[in-house]
């Protein structure tokens, strides 16, 4: 290629990934309890969320990708940057452009004061202009491109495992919440006995009246308290809806308590090291360092003077007959040598600025990393010590059961007093819903440690530069899912 062979060298820093801070073990996973990832694994990690073997979040997810309007900005801003990588591709190359003109003028002479008569003038000129990339200038700005298009990707595919790995959360939320609806129902009818029982039994003479005020505010809190978590469950659904782009109007997520699905799936963690590959904030962190270290050279090539191979050809005539004649053609050639020779010191603080932005960037990136083994200790430790709560609560919410059971039969017997029963009945629905939202924390918090270990992505998936600066032929042609999107709307 004609501009490899006129390029010179590229000056700047050549690109070396920043060191990582890494562990070498996850300090919160219990050896008897985790595996690492297995080969087989592999396969199933596009699609995280099967781990769940659950038919309707399958299918909300699907609408993610194509529906979620965060995502779909995400998307339009990758295919902006791939439109940058062609422009500074652009520039490796001649710019050829053309500019046919006809001129009317008429001259005056001042010497015999006698106007001349008015010209025609016609000029098909053509110019050629190429700044030969000596230094490397060019060649950096594309290589600060392609890295700020993959980064972009990173980013668009970071978007889209928050955005699910939310609606995932929301749902076992909204899951849950149907639990402890079924809960509070349950106790709303049981409290409604109560009552009954206490007002027949303070019309036999055996209750007083404070007892029947106590169960009937007992059976009137606990009518509101299922309001509000009516309430919070609806919100639920709205978000859910929301993240899939429709009005939470245009959207019903039937009931269905989570009891079934309270044990979180075995989640393969793999080592540490490997966490720097499956995270997709951490790539775009990477490669937006590379983009950095690549603005460096950029900077440092305006230290150079810059070479242009210029021509410029074409024909003049008055007549446009005889305009193409080759009497009629001109032309010039020549190259240009520029070189700055005062600019104030500039340049030299362009590149101190770029170099600064570098050693930002640079520690973004290793505290992105350092976030990220946050994020898989935080999840890892709170499935560790969920587990062990949500057997201690199974065991205190059948004993408050069998409490409640024993002090009831005394009350029916009149060897209780109805404050015991609201006491253990009080316990009783506590422990229930302690329970109830344990289970919800442990399934949202194996969805925090799938989207900490990266959910299915993996650093291989970022494109290549070519991939980087691929556009359509047709400008008007639109991603898939934003092609989608606007079929709908028609």
């Amino acid at each position: 290629m004609l501009v490899v062979v006129l390029g010179g060298c590229a000056v700047g820093p050549d690109y070396a990934k920043p060191d990582a801070p890494v562990s070498a073990a996850y300090g919160s996973l219990p050896p008897e309890t985790w595996r690492t990832a297995q080969p087989s694994d592999a396969a199933a990690r596009g699609a995280w969320w099967k781990v769940y073997n659950d038919p309707v979040l399958d299918g909300l997810m699907e609408q993610v990708a194509i529906s979620n309007q965060n995502v779909l900005a995400a998307e339009a801003q990758y295919r902006e940057a791939q439109g940058a990588v062609r422009v500074a591709k652009a520039d490796y190359y001649p710019q050829v452009t053309g500019g046919p003109a006809v001129t009317r003028s008429r001259t005056y002479n001042n010497t015999s004061n006698i106007a001349g008569g008015a010209r025609t003038l016609y000029d098909v000129p053509a110019s050629f202009s190429w700044e030969i990339d000596l230094w490397g200038a060019i060649r950096r700005s594309v290589e600060q491109n392609i890295a700020t298009a993959q980064a972009t990707e990173a980013q668009l595919e970071n978007a889209r495992l928050s955005y699910q790995a939310t609606l995932a959360q929301d749902y076992f939320s909204a899951r849950g919440y149907d639990t402890l609806l079924e809960i509070l129902n349950r106790t709303v009818d049981s409290y409604g006995k109560y009552l009954t029982l206490t007002k027949n039994r303070y019309a036999s003479g055996v209750a007083s009246e404070g007892d029947v005020a106590q169960a009937e505010a007992q059976f009137e809190a606990a009518k509101v308290t299922l309001a509000e978590d009516q309430l919070t469950r609806a919100q639920y659904e709205h978000a859910i809806a929301v993240l899939l782009g429709k009005p939470p109007a245009d959207f019903h997520l039937p009931p269905a308590p989570l009891k079934a699905q309270a044990v979180p799936p075995e989640i393969p963690v793999g080592v540490p090291t490997a966490l720097l590959e499956r995270r997709p904030d951490i790539a775009q962190q990477e490669r937006a360092t590379a983009a950095a270290n690549a603005a460096i050279g950029v900077a440092t090539a305006a230290y150079y003077p810059t070479l242009t191979l210029s021509a410029s050809a074409g024909f003049e005539n008055g007549s446009l007959n005889d305009l193409f004649k080759a009497t009629n053609f001109i032309w010039s050639l020549g190259p240009a040598l520029s070189q700055s020779l005062f600019d104030a010191g500039k340049t030299h603080a362009t590149v101190y600025k770029a170099r600064a932005a570098y050693d930002a960037q640079a520690a973004t990136y290793r505290q992105t990393v350092l976030t990220a083994f946050q994020q898989v200790e935080d999840a890892l430790s709170g499935l560790h010590y969920l587990e062990i709560e949500a057997s201690a609560e199974g065991k205190a919410t059948a004993a408050a059961k069998r409490s409640l059971e024993i002090t009831t039969n005394q009350y029916r017997a009149g060897t209780a007093s109805y404050l015991d029963v609201i006491t253990t009945q009080n316990t009783a629905l506590t422990a229930e819903q302690n329970l109830a939202n344990i289970e919800i924390r442990r399934m949202t918090s194996s969805v925090s440690l799938i989207q900490a270990l990266g959910g299915g992505w993996d650093a291989s998936s970022l494109p290549g530069a070519k991939a980087a600066s691929t556009i359509p032929g047709n400008l008007l042609q639109q991603s898939p899912a934003a092609a989608a999107v606007t079929g709908q709307a028609h």
